[in-house]
C-alpha cells in the first residue's frame, strides 16, 4: 500500500500497486481506507457503501470513508463559524460537538476541547504520517472527523481538529 499525491486536486491518495488498476477497488470505485481495512468501516455491511455515496458529496466522502483531510481555511468548513449551535456528523446526523466547547486554534480547522459526550467519538492511533496521531471518528457510523492533540485549551487540554467538510452546524433556537 503506498500513498501518492493525487495531481488533479492535490490531495494524498491511497494506491495498490497489486492491483490491476491500482487507484480502484474490485468493484472500481476510488481506492479508500473502507476498501484497505485501515479504517473502522469493515463493521460496515456492504450496502451501507453506497448509503454512504447518496447521502455524502465526493469530497465529504473521501475525508469520511476515505479518512482524508480537507485544506485548511476552506470556505465553508466552519472554522470561522461564531454562532451558538451543535455540530453534527454529514454522513449520520449524530451531534459531536458544541459551540461551547470551540475555539480559535489558529489551524485553520474548526477546533474543539471535548465532545458533546465522551462516547460521541471513537478514537485509533494512525500512522500515516509515521509518527502516531489519534484519529477522531463518529462513534455511531464510524466515520472519519479529523484528530485530537494534547495541545488544547483548559479544562481538558485537547485539541480535536475536525474537518469540517464531515460538519452540519445546527444553530441554536
Amino acid at each position: 500500500m503506498l500513498l501518492k499525491r493525487n495531481t488533479a486536486d492535490d490531495h494524498l491518495q491511497l494506491t495498490d500497486p497489486d492491483r490491476n488498476d491500482p487507484d480502484r477497488n474490485d468493484q472500481g470505485r476510488p481506492l479508500m481506507a473502507d476498501d484497505l481495512g485501515l479504517g473502522y468501516a469493515e463493521a460496515l455491511p456492504p450496502q451501507t457503501y453506497e448509503d454512504f455515496r447518496a447521502r455524502l458529496t465526493p469530497e465529504q466522502y473521501r475525508i469520511a470513508r476515505g479518512e482524508g483531510t480537507e485544506r485548511p481555511y476552506t470556505p465553508g468548513n466552519f472554522h470561522d463559524e461564531h454562532r451558538r449551535g451543535s455540530y453534527h456528523c454529514a454522513a449520520c446526523e449524530a451531534q459531536l460537538w458544541s459551540s461551547a466547547n470551540k475555539f480559535d486554534s489558529g489551524t485553520g480547522w474548526p477546533s474543539f476541547y471535548q465532545p458533546v459526550e465522551e462516547e460521541a467519538v471513537a478514537t485509533k492511533i494512525d500512522f500515516k504520517l509515521v509518527l502516531p496521531r489519534t484519529e477522531v471518528h463518529c462513534a455511531t457510523c464510524k466515520s472519519h472527523m479529523g484528530h485530537v492533540f494534547r495541545d488544547g485549551p483548559a479544562p481538558t487540554g485537547l485539541r480535536y481538529c475536525i474537518n469540517g467538510a464531515v460538519l452540519q452546524f445546527r444553530p441554536a433556537q
